[in-house]
């Protein structure tokens, strides 16, 4: 078993201590463990500010990004966690992410938390995909 971790140079750099994606070799395959993504942009500014839609567009963007740097798209994930501050605009969210996810939908998550690591951050989502 052959585990490795990076940062993809196509999206923004961490905004702490820890890689985009670890990637443990299965067999043939691939898992693909997808940090969490925030709306932060490459110079460390959040983006969409109060806008649930306009956020979730640049973390699924951004995931879309981390994917295909390892030879993925939307259709290999087969989870998804979605952390939101605010569950009333859960419907601004699932407008987005029907436009990444056309075929039947991964397994899924989404909760309610209090606070994310960014200030103003309304959405974060992590995935895991196979390959």
């Amino acid at each position: 078993m052959q585990i490795t971790f990076d940062n993809p140079a196509t999206v923004p750099a961490p905004v702490g201590t820890y890689s985009h994606v670890g990637r443990l070799a299965v067999g043939d395959g691939t898992l693909l463990f997808v940090a969490g993504q925030l709306a932060v942009d490459t110079a460390g500014r959040l983006v969409g500010d109060g806008s649930m839609a306009e956020q979730a567009e640049f973390v699924l963007g951004t995931i879309g990004e981390i994917l295909k740097a390892h030879g993925a798209t939307f259709d290999n994930v087969v989870n998804i966690r979605t952390f939101l501050t605010d569950m009333d605009a859960v419907g601004d969210y699932v407008a987005v992410r029907s436009k990444y996810f056309t075929g039947t939908p991964p397994t899924s998550t989404t909760v309610e938390i209090s606070r994310l690591a960014i200030p103003g951050a309304l959405i974060e989502i992590e995935v895991v995909a196979a390959r």
